[in-house]
């Protein structure tokens, strides 16, 4: 026998499927993700949205009347449904996407541990996209505490019952999780791309987003805040004074057009980072 007709009866080495790549990746990050310093910061930044809840119950079982708002009685349901859109919405879930999402990738190349994965007979693409559920995995167990807590702090102010605002939990939960896989993948794609991913992801989030979505013009749609809010005026109380605060971005798209926005941002972003880390070489520094 020729050592041609032995090397074509020898098995091929193949690669591993993506999806079974993406787990082993998945189940490798996820206990670092949990236990790194920034999962740490980041659950500490969760607990401001409880002390704000705290802070209310006490005062709404001082006063026993319910929170004043233009001179309106607000109940617990309406402040929940404001704690989301101010403080979970417009500020921790894009804190959360760009301290997260630019390390997908970043962190290994820093540690230079990137070519310990890539040499692995797995393609590159499964390791970020591994790194990402891990990283959805992460976000989600850091946050659905948080809201949980504030929850059963805020609702009973002002005699509402938990019972009927029970589904508003349920819409806030999958309204943030949407978010995170959104502004996550965004940034997973900045990092791919860019250097100084975070200081990028930052003036995008507190800079870009805001700035566009003030101004008339077609510029917000290449936000990710512009369908994410959309969502949000759909679940709101449309009391006076909520309606007040969203105002200023009342041009928001349908219900229908937001979500899928969403799942063509999402698909986008992982797609495009996937095929520049399959193409990128990576030279790390001495």
């Amino acid at each position: 026998m020729t050592e041609t007709a032995a090397a074509e009866r020898r098995p091929r080495q193949t690669s591993p499927p993506l999806v079974s790549s993406a787990l082993r990746i998945f189940d490798l990050s996820l206990g670092q993700m949990l236990w790194s310093r920034r999962s740490v910061f980041l659950g500490l930044l969760l607990g401001g949205p409880i002390l704000v809840a705290s802070a209310l119950r006490i005062v709404d079982a001082l006063y026993r009347s319910g929170f004043q708002i233009n001179g309106a009685r607000t109940g617990g349901a309406t402040v929940f449904g404001l704690m989301i859109w101010i403080l979970y919405i417009r500020f921790i879930i894009p804190v959360l996407g760009v301290f997260f999402g630019t390390a997908l990738i970043a962190d290994e190349v820093e540690d230079k541990t990137i070519t310990y994965l890539f040499t692995r007979p797995i393609s590159r693409g499964s390791v970020l996209l591994g790194k990402y559920l891990a990283y959805l995995v992460c976000t989600t167990l850091l946050v659905l505490p948080s809201v949980m807590i504030v929850f059963f702090l805020v609702v009973p102010t002002g005699g509402g019952s938990i019972a009927q605002a029970f589904p508003s939990l349920l819409t806030a939960f999958a309204m943030l999780v949407v978010g995170l896989m959104a502004y996550s993948a965004v940034f997973a794609l900045v990092a791919t791309r860019l250097k100084r991913p975070l200081i990028v992801g930052l003036v995008f989030a507190f800079g870009w987003e805001p700035a566009v979505l003030v101004f008339p013009g077609y510029l917000k749609r290449a936000t990710v805040m512009y369908y994410l809010q959309a969502l949000v005026s759909h679940e709101m109380p449309q009391d006076s004074a909520v309606a007040m605060l969203m105002q200023v971005f009342r041009e928001v798209p349908g219900l229908l057009t937001s979500l899928a926005g969403l799942a063509v941002i999402i698909g986008l972003s992982l797609w495009s980072a996937a095929r520049t880390v399959e193409q990128k070489e990576y030279i790390l520094e001495q």
